[in-house]
Protein backbone atom coordinates (compact mmCIF):
# COMPACT_ATOMS: atom_id res chain seq x y z
CA UNK A 1 0.00 0.00 0.00
CA UNK A 2 1.46 3.60 -1.10
CA UNK A 3 1.79 6.16 1.98
CA UNK A 4 -1.11 7.47 2.71
CA UNK A 5 -1.48 11.85 3.40
CA UNK A 6 -1.62 12.55 6.94
CA UNK A 7 -1.38 15.65 8.91
CA UNK A 8 1.06 17.02 11.35
CA UNK A 9 0.99 19.43 13.58
CA UNK A 10 3.91 20.65 15.14
CA UNK A 11 4.08 23.19 18.23
CA UNK A 12 6.65 25.42 19.39
CA UNK A 13 6.70 25.96 23.32
CA UNK A 14 8.44 29.19 22.64
CA UNK A 15 8.11 30.38 19.59
CA UNK A 16 11.78 29.12 18.40
CA UNK A 17 11.62 26.69 15.41
CA UNK A 18 15.06 25.60 16.41
CA UNK A 19 14.10 25.31 20.01
CA UNK A 20 11.81 22.66 21.36
CA UNK A 21 9.55 20.81 19.17
CA UNK A 22 6.15 18.41 20.14
CA UNK A 23 4.97 16.81 16.78
CA UNK A 24 1.73 14.81 16.70
CA UNK A 25 -1.15 13.30 14.18
CA UNK A 26 -4.19 14.96 16.33
CA UNK A 27 -6.38 11.28 15.93
CA UNK A 28 -3.56 8.97 17.28
CA UNK A 29 -1.91 8.94 20.91
CA UNK A 30 1.56 8.86 20.16
CA UNK A 31 3.73 12.61 20.38
CA UNK A 32 7.17 12.91 19.83
CA UNK A 33 9.03 16.24 21.11
CA UNK A 34 12.66 17.52 20.41
CA UNK A 35 14.38 18.82 22.43
CA UNK A 36 18.19 20.35 21.91
CA UNK A 37 20.68 19.08 24.59
CA UNK A 38 21.39 23.24 24.90
CA UNK A 39 17.60 23.27 25.87
CA UNK A 40 17.28 20.50 28.03
CA UNK A 41 16.73 22.75 30.62
CA UNK A 42 14.11 24.56 29.33
CA UNK A 43 12.32 21.00 28.58
CA UNK A 44 11.96 20.54 32.76
CA UNK A 45 8.95 22.59 32.05
CA UNK A 46 7.53 19.79 29.68
CA UNK A 47 5.19 17.71 32.38
CA UNK A 48 4.80 14.98 29.33
CA UNK A 49 8.96 14.30 29.73
CA UNK A 50 8.99 12.75 33.19
CA UNK A 51 5.93 10.16 31.52
CA UNK A 52 7.15 6.45 30.15
CA UNK A 53 8.29 6.61 27.04
CA UNK A 54 11.22 5.61 24.23
CA UNK A 55 14.45 8.22 23.83
CA UNK A 56 16.82 8.55 20.70
CA UNK A 57 19.92 10.44 21.14
CA UNK A 58 21.35 12.15 18.04
CA UNK A 59 25.19 13.39 16.64
CA UNK A 60 27.50 12.69 14.35
CA UNK A 61 30.39 10.55 14.77
CA UNK A 62 34.64 11.58 14.77
CA UNK A 63 34.95 13.82 11.60
CA UNK A 64 31.35 13.84 11.39
CA UNK A 65 31.36 11.13 8.97
CA UNK A 66 28.25 9.32 10.07
CA UNK A 67 25.36 9.93 12.80
CA UNK A 68 25.08 8.41 15.47
CA UNK A 69 22.06 7.31 17.74
CA UNK A 70 21.27 5.60 21.04
CA UNK A 71 18.35 4.57 21.76
CA UNK A 72 16.64 4.12 24.98
CA UNK A 73 13.81 3.72 27.40
CA UNK A 74 13.07 5.25 30.66
CA UNK A 75 10.32 5.45 33.53
CA UNK A 76 10.93 8.95 33.53
CA UNK A 77 12.84 10.16 30.42
CA UNK A 78 13.99 13.79 31.78
CA UNK A 79 15.52 12.21 34.79
CA UNK A 80 17.51 9.95 32.03
CA UNK A 81 18.51 12.32 29.57
CA UNK A 82 19.86 14.36 32.81
CA UNK A 83 21.78 11.40 33.30
CA UNK A 84 22.98 11.50 29.61
CA UNK A 85 24.06 14.70 29.61
CA UNK A 86 26.44 14.00 32.38
CA UNK A 87 28.02 11.11 30.84
CA UNK A 88 27.55 11.03 27.20
CA UNK A 89 29.42 13.18 25.07
CA UNK A 90 28.35 12.83 21.48
CA UNK A 91 24.52 13.70 21.40
CA UNK A 92 23.22 17.50 20.36
CA UNK A 93 19.59 16.43 19.85
CA UNK A 94 16.78 14.05 21.87
CA UNK A 95 13.56 12.74 20.50
CA UNK A 96 11.56 11.44 23.25
CA UNK A 97 8.20 9.31 22.01
CA UNK A 98 5.45 9.24 24.39
CA UNK A 99 1.75 8.77 25.15
CA UNK A 100 -1.05 11.80 25.06
CA UNK A 101 -2.91 9.29 27.11
CA UNK A 102 0.37 8.00 29.58
CA UNK A 103 -1.12 4.62 28.12
CA UNK A 104 2.99 3.31 28.27
CA UNK A 105 4.12 1.37 30.86
CA UNK A 106 7.74 0.01 31.31
CA UNK A 107 6.21 -3.03 28.96
CA UNK A 108 5.59 -1.40 26.58
CA UNK A 109 8.43 0.95 26.10
CA UNK A 110 10.84 -2.05 26.52
CA UNK A 111 9.08 -3.49 23.39
CA UNK A 112 9.46 -0.37 21.44
CA UNK A 113 13.23 0.47 22.49
CA UNK A 114 13.78 -3.07 21.45
CA UNK A 115 11.75 -3.20 17.90
CA UNK A 116 13.21 0.92 17.31
CA UNK A 117 16.46 -0.69 17.86
CA UNK A 118 16.45 -3.31 15.05
CA UNK A 119 14.39 -1.03 12.83
CA UNK A 120 17.49 1.13 13.16
CA UNK A 121 20.06 -1.43 12.54
CA UNK A 122 17.83 -2.34 9.38
CA UNK A 123 17.48 1.04 7.85
CA UNK A 124 21.51 1.25 7.85
CA UNK A 125 20.73 5.38 7.96
CA UNK A 126 22.23 5.71 11.47
CA UNK A 127 25.07 4.25 13.10
CA UNK A 128 24.02 2.55 16.69
CA UNK A 129 25.62 3.88 19.72
CA UNK A 130 24.31 1.03 22.06
CA UNK A 131 26.91 -1.22 23.18
CA UNK A 132 24.67 -4.15 23.80
CA UNK A 133 21.11 -4.16 22.20
CA UNK A 134 18.08 -4.92 23.73
CA UNK A 135 16.30 -7.69 24.24
CA UNK A 136 13.04 -8.53 23.09
CA UNK A 137 10.76 -8.52 25.82
CA UNK A 138 7.20 -10.97 26.28
CA UNK A 139 4.43 -9.40 25.57
CA UNK A 140 1.00 -10.62 24.45
CA UNK A 141 0.20 -10.76 20.53
CA UNK A 142 -2.43 -8.20 20.88
CA UNK A 143 -0.50 -6.09 22.72
CA UNK A 144 2.41 -6.38 19.88
CA UNK A 145 0.00 -5.58 17.27
CA UNK A 146 -1.16 -2.38 19.17
CA UNK A 147 2.70 -1.01 19.56
CA UNK A 148 3.22 -1.96 16.07
CA UNK A 149 0.81 0.72 15.51
CA UNK A 150 2.24 3.18 17.74
CA UNK A 151 5.39 2.56 16.32
CA UNK A 152 4.14 3.75 12.95
CA UNK A 153 3.13 6.82 14.17
CA UNK A 154 6.44 7.67 15.79
CA UNK A 155 8.44 6.21 12.66
CA UNK A 156 6.13 9.49 10.54
CA UNK A 157 6.55 11.99 13.37
CA UNK A 158 10.44 11.01 14.24
CA UNK A 159 10.94 11.38 10.02
CA UNK A 160 8.49 14.73 10.31
CA UNK A 161 11.12 16.50 12.97
CA UNK A 162 14.61 15.76 10.18
CA UNK A 163 15.52 12.15 11.42
CA UNK A 164 14.50 9.40 9.09
CA UNK A 165 15.79 6.65 11.67
CA UNK A 166 13.63 3.71 10.28
CA UNK A 167 13.36 4.23 7.00
CA UNK A 168 15.53 1.72 4.35
CA UNK A 169 17.49 2.85 2.00
CA UNK A 170 16.06 0.72 -0.84
CA UNK A 171 18.19 0.14 -4.19
CA UNK A 172 17.09 2.58 -6.53
CA UNK A 173 15.96 1.35 -10.73
CA UNK A 174 18.05 1.65 -13.09
CA UNK A 175 16.80 5.08 -14.38
CA UNK A 176 17.52 6.32 -10.87
CA UNK A 177 20.72 5.46 -10.55
CA UNK A 178 24.01 7.92 -11.04
CA UNK A 179 27.45 7.22 -11.39
CA UNK A 180 30.71 8.55 -10.84
CA UNK A 181 33.63 6.72 -12.69
CA UNK A 182 37.19 6.97 -12.86
CA UNK A 183 39.50 4.43 -13.59
CA UNK A 184 40.31 4.51 -9.96
CA UNK A 185 36.85 4.49 -8.93
CA UNK A 186 33.76 3.28 -9.82
CA UNK A 187 30.70 4.27 -7.52
CA UNK A 188 26.70 4.30 -8.28
CA UNK A 189 24.26 6.08 -5.79
CA UNK A 190 20.79 7.76 -6.09
CA UNK A 191 19.74 11.60 -5.57
CA UNK A 192 17.03 11.44 -2.70
CA UNK A 193 15.48 13.85 -0.69
CA UNK A 194 18.50 13.50 2.26
CA UNK A 195 21.06 13.96 0.04
CA UNK A 196 23.25 11.63 -2.30
CA UNK A 197 23.38 7.88 -1.43
CA UNK A 198 26.11 5.97 -2.22
CA UNK A 199 25.41 2.51 -2.83
CA UNK A 200 26.97 -0.34 -1.07
CA UNK A 201 29.63 -2.64 -3.31
CA UNK A 202 30.61 1.35 -4.88
CA UNK A 203 34.57 1.89 -5.07
CA UNK A 204 36.43 5.12 -3.95
CA UNK A 205 40.20 5.90 -5.05
CA UNK A 206 42.71 4.98 -2.72
CA UNK A 207 44.97 7.70 -3.18
CA UNK A 208 43.91 11.19 -2.07
CA UNK A 209 44.87 14.40 -4.37
CA UNK A 210 47.52 17.04 -2.76
CA UNK A 211 45.14 19.56 -3.06
CA UNK A 212 42.60 17.28 -1.15
CA UNK A 213 40.97 19.56 1.67
CA UNK A 214 40.52 18.90 5.26
CA UNK A 215 37.24 18.85 4.53
CA UNK A 216 37.33 15.92 2.01
CA UNK A 217 40.15 14.05 4.11
CA UNK A 218 38.33 14.05 7.45
CA UNK A 219 35.37 12.64 5.53
CA UNK A 220 37.36 9.76 4.66
CA UNK A 221 38.72 9.04 7.45
CA UNK A 222 35.55 9.09 9.31
CA UNK A 223 34.18 6.63 6.92
CA UNK A 224 37.17 4.17 7.39
CA UNK A 225 37.30 4.55 10.87
CA UNK A 226 33.56 3.84 11.13
CA UNK A 227 34.16 0.54 8.91
CA UNK A 228 32.04 1.78 5.92
CA UNK A 229 35.05 2.52 3.78
CA UNK A 230 37.06 -0.72 3.47
CA UNK A 231 40.55 -1.52 1.81
CA UNK A 232 39.25 -3.45 -1.41
CA UNK A 233 42.70 -4.20 -3.02
CA UNK A 234 43.87 -1.16 -4.63
CA UNK A 235 40.95 1.04 -4.19
CA UNK A 236 38.34 1.46 -1.38
CA UNK A 237 34.95 -0.28 -0.90
CA UNK A 238 31.80 1.09 0.76
CA UNK A 239 30.55 -2.17 2.77
CA UNK A 240 26.99 -0.06 2.99
CA UNK A 241 24.90 2.59 2.11
CA UNK A 242 25.76 6.06 3.02
CA UNK A 243 24.06 8.84 3.12
CA UNK A 244 25.85 12.38 2.23
CA UNK A 245 24.97 15.60 2.89
CA UNK A 246 25.34 16.61 -1.05
CA UNK A 247 26.67 15.18 -4.35
CA UNK A 248 30.17 17.09 -3.27
CA UNK A 249 30.65 15.59 -0.52
CA UNK A 250 29.93 12.19 -1.98
CA UNK A 251 32.07 12.77 -5.16
CA UNK A 252 34.67 14.28 -3.06
CA UNK A 253 34.93 11.50 -1.22
CA UNK A 254 34.70 8.69 -4.02
CA UNK A 255 37.48 10.81 -6.63
CA UNK A 256 39.62 11.81 -3.75
CA UNK A 257 39.70 14.83 -4.30
CA UNK A 258 37.38 18.43 -4.59
CA UNK A 259 35.00 18.04 -7.09
CA UNK A 260 31.64 19.36 -8.22
CA UNK A 261 29.08 16.73 -7.48
CA UNK A 262 26.43 17.89 -9.94
CA UNK A 263 28.99 17.17 -12.30
CA UNK A 264 30.76 14.27 -11.70
CA UNK A 265 27.27 12.42 -11.13
CA UNK A 266 25.30 11.31 -14.01
CA UNK A 267 22.80 8.82 -15.26
CA UNK A 268 23.27 5.94 -17.61
CA UNK A 269 22.61 8.16 -20.91
CA UNK A 270 25.82 10.33 -19.70
CA UNK A 271 23.05 13.59 -18.34
CA UNK A 272 24.75 15.04 -15.20
CA UNK A 273 22.66 15.80 -11.93
CA UNK A 274 23.03 19.32 -12.77
CA UNK A 275 21.06 18.87 -16.34
CA UNK A 276 18.28 16.63 -14.52
CA UNK A 277 17.17 18.18 -11.23
CA UNK A 278 18.67 21.47 -11.85
CA UNK A 279 17.72 22.47 -15.33
CA UNK A 280 14.36 20.87 -14.80
CA UNK A 281 15.13 18.15 -17.30
CA UNK A 282 13.97 14.57 -16.12
CA UNK A 283 15.58 10.87 -16.95
CA UNK A 284 14.35 9.22 -19.51
CA UNK A 285 11.94 5.90 -19.15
Amino acid sequence: MPPQAKTIQIFLPDGNPRGIRVAEITSRTVEVILVPRAHLDMAAARTELGQVGVYFLLGEATQGAELQVYVGEAEDCLGRLRQHNKQKEFWNVALIAVSKTQYFTKSHAKYLEWFAHKAISTAGRYALENVNGPTKPYISESMEADLADNFDTMRVLVGALGYPLFDELGKPSPKATVHCKTKDADAKGEYTEDGLVVLAGSTAKLQEAPSTGAWIRGLRDGLKESGTLVLDGSALRFVKNHVFSSPSAAAGVVLGRQANGWSEWKYADDRTLDVVHRQNATPDD
